[in-house]
């Protein structure tokens, strides 16, 4: 039986075999996310100097207000669109998308693509 705990240091192995690879730079900076079972976040991180551009979560302000639950498909989306806008903000609309080792599934994919249709590529 695998339990939470098995499936988290799997998913921690995973993002650090996939972190080797893929770092952010001042052109193309990494956006970094972390999903919880009540929220969802994600940072736009410039890993040359150790500083992050943009963020979004569904704790910020102006989502939880119009988010019930943070754990849903339709959070995610709301978190993507929100961190592209802040990253058009800042000048940036080439980026590196770093999963955190979670599957490219559900939330993740849903915050990747409303990301991509918000004017970021990666």
């Amino acid at each position: 039986m695998i339990t939470k705990g098995d499936k988290n240091k799997a998913r921690l192995k995973r993002h650090l075999r996939v972190r080797k690879k893929i770092t952010g730079t001042v052109a193309r900076p990494r956006l970094s996310v972390f999903r919880s079972s009540k929220h969802i976040y994600a940072q736009l991180i410039d890993d040359v100097n150790g500083v992050t551009i943009a963020s979004a979560s569904t704790l910020d302000k102006e989502l939880a207000e119009a988010i019930g639950n943070g754990g849903s498909v339709e959070a995610a989306r709301k978190v993507g669109e929100l961190v592209a806008q802040r990253a058009k903000a800042k000048g940036h609309t080439a980026i590196v998308f770093d999963r955190g080792g979670y599957l490219y599934h559900g939330r993740i994919q849903a915050l990747a693509n409303a990301a991509r249709e918000a004017g970021l590529e990666f």
